[in-house]
């Protein structure tokens, strides 16, 4: 059965070209979506977004405020905002040769969908009736906790959480849904060298329109995600030094 909610809304996704973005597109299509705006930095030139009809390409820079701005205004019928977009750049607080990963992942990750927060927020709430509307955030678990390798990612992910939860708020009784997706390390390129378990994009996928679907308001993915947030309730100073042990030894 297509999920009513998912069937009549009008999407947009950022990052769309790949991994979970990709694999987002195709889940939604699969559940019979109206429309979707497949936005990333070159989608018109992607070959895939041309081969269905609900498919409307957006080249979008999503740190490039002009560009986020034309982006609200050509998608005026948005319903659900799917804000996938980020960067990885791998590199911690201290060892990293410079400041520019750092500035780079923070205005990506964070100022970047704040100002696709600030671009779609009236447009969703004037679009609200009916079946509602929604934002969704795509996090990692690593907003929760720190891994040093990860440093300024990490730091970028967890003003992300912060700012998840304030839109929440600011958004409260006017009809917008607010879920944060926070997975462990995922499948894609985006990940990179991983020695453990990575999840299916297709998965992460799936299980974030199910949770939009029930109203969550986060979803996680993999045991991983449990037991870290286990641990955050139990020994939160335990589980530090365990994460830097682990990165002491992947040195």
């Amino acid at each position: 059965m297509i999920p009513k909610k998912i069937a009549s809304a009008t999407a947009f996704v950022t990052g769309a070209a790949g991994g979970i973005g990709r694999c987002l597109v195709d889940a939604l299509l699969a559940r019979g979506v109206k429309r979707i705006y497949v936005a990333d930095l070159h989608a018109s030139g992607v070959d895939p977004f041309k081969g269905d009809a609900r498919l409307v390409p957006i080249d979008l820079d999503i740190t490039d405020e002009a560009s986020v701005v034309s982006a609200a205004a050509r998608a005026a019928d948005t319903t659900l905002l799917i804000n996938n977009a980020g960067v990885n750049l791998r590199a911690p607080f201290l060892a990293a040769p410079s400041m520019a990963a750092a500035r780079r992942e923070m205005d990506t990750n964070y100022f970047g969908t704040l100002a696709m927060c600030r671009a779609f927020a009236p447009l969703l709430m004037r679009n609200s009736s009916g079946d509602g509307s929604a934002i969704v955030n795509v996090l990692s678990i690593l907003a929760k906790v720190t891994l040093p390798n990860l440093g300024s990612y990490c730091a970028a992910k967890a003003a992300l959480l912060r700012l998840t939860e304030g839109i929440r708020a600011e958004l409260g009784g006017e009809g917008v849904k607010v879920l944060a997706v926070m997975p462990w390390a995922v499948d894609t390129p985006m990940s990179g060298p991983f020695p453990g378990v990575k999840t299916p994009p297709a998965e992460i996928a799936a299980g974030t329109l199910d949770a939009l679907e029930r109203g969550d308001e986060e979803a996680y993915f993999h045991a991983f995600t449990d037991e870290i947030n286990a641990a955050l309730k139990t020994d939160p100073k335990a589980l530090e030094r365990s994460l830097a042990a682990t990165f002491r030894r992947a040195r």
